[in-house]
């Protein structure tokens, strides 16, 4: 691993099962992910992702415990 500091921007990507990601800024996004808005540093990206994806769970499984639940 390099010892450079990466000075790249990222954006924080989601795809279909609220499963969260950073993807390259200067990439086209990968198809079935969807940028949420956010950009920054890797660092910051990650921190973001640290704050808003609480549930890990892919949410077709969310659903279908919520379903089983009733």
């Amino acid at each position: 691993m390099a010892d450079h500091e990466d000075d790249r921007t990222y954006v924080v990507v989601m795809n279909h099962e609220e499963q969260y990601s950073i993807w390259s800024a200067d990439m086209d996004v990968p198809a079935g992910w969807t940028p949420v808005g956010h950009r920054g540093s890797r660092e910051e990206c990650l921190e973001y992702i640290e704050q808003v994806w609480t549930d890990l769970r892919p949410l077709s499984l969310r659903r279908q415990m919520a379903g089983e639940a009733h």
